[in-house]
């Protein structure tokens, strides 16, 4: 498996990044968030880092720090998980195929010297739904440190998402994608990819936001990561994202309500339940009833 580095430069140099992101399977986004304020989440996040164990098990690998809970951790990460223009592309890529999209993962890494590289995967591969067509996911890294080839930068195998996921073997050989604090790079769920191995001195260290489908189980619990006592501190929006509110038709309810009630100041346990239909179940509804109702009013004359 040959692997080479590649600048940020030359991931940008062709088309839109939302066209590179779909033709490629990945982008970089270059400067977007201030190096300052990466620091300061960065700053925050340290004695997480400290106090975490090394992760067990191969996949995860034994050199390797992970942790989530992120939005409870510092109050910086809300500005990265929902950057506007990252919101954006995560929409476009998402949309298609879902009412909402919903917060899937954040969390902090940290790759330490001589860990070994990553198993190559498909994070799609957490569902067992259909390959090939759908995109189920959606991930942003962010570096908190220089993400370079020699400790251990994400290796991202181009054009391996989408139909190409069904093949045996990628089409091509990895590449080790390179950026520095502040820029982020963007990758799809059918991509092929694996953090390299760290052989460095130095630690390796950053965050990955993921956004899904909002009708799958995410990877984070959100709702016990961010219970209600949490979640009434986040804005109307980012609560949503982490999972308050429903996916029409009537999926994720509370009591046949949206979940952000419970966010609320005044709650009850005795609810009505109210429809929350797509506009194309709300139009052939009508048109049922409308029928239902002639039809009665038919029988009535009789």
């Amino acid at each position: 498996m040959a692997t080479k580095p590649l600048p940020a430069a030359e991931i940008e140099a062709h088309g839109s990044i939302y066209e590179t992101l779909m033709r490629e399977g990945f982008c970089v986004l270059q400067d977007i968030m201030p190096p300052a304020i990466v620091q300061l989440l960065a700053r925050d996040m340290a004695p997480h880092f400290e106090a975490t164990p090394f992760c067990e098990g191969g996949f995860y690998g034994s050199r390797t720090k992970r942790f989530g809970s992120l939005l409870k951790r510092s109050n910086h990460a809300s500005a990265f998980i929902q950057h506007p223009q990252i919101m954006a592309i995560a929409q476009a890529v998402l949309g298609p195929w879902c009412d909402t999209i919903q917060l899937n993962l954040a969390q902090a890494l940290e790759l330490h010297p001589g860990a070994l590289p990553q198993f190559p995967h498909r994070d799609q591969d957490m569902w067992r739904g259909q390959t090939g067509e759908v995109e189920y996911l959606l991930n942003v890294m962010w570096p908190f440190t220089e993400y370079r080839h020699d400790n251990g930068t994400t290796l991202i195998w181009p054009r391996s998402h989408a139909a190409n996921a069904l093949t045996p073997e990628p089409p091509e050989d990895p590449v080790a994608v390179e950026c520095s604090p502040g820029s982020a790079i963007i990758f799809l769920g059918s991509t092929l990819h694996g953090a390299g191995g760290n052989q460095s001195s130095g630690v390796r260290q950053g965050m990955i936001v993921s956004y899904c489908l909002g009708w799958l189980k995410p990877y984070e619990n959100q709702w016990l990561v961010y219970p209600p006592e949490v979640a009434r501190t986040f804005s109307p929006d980012l609560a949503a994202l982490v999972g308050y509110q429903q996916h029409r038709p009537n999926l994720g309810n509370y009591e046949g309500r949206c979940p952000s009630l419970l966010l609320g100041e005044e709650r009850s346990d005795h609810l009505g339940a109210i429809d929350a239909l797509r506009p194309d179940q709300t139009a052939a509804l009508e048109e049922f009833l409308a029928g239902q109702r002639h039809v009665r009013a038919a029988s009535s004359e009789d």
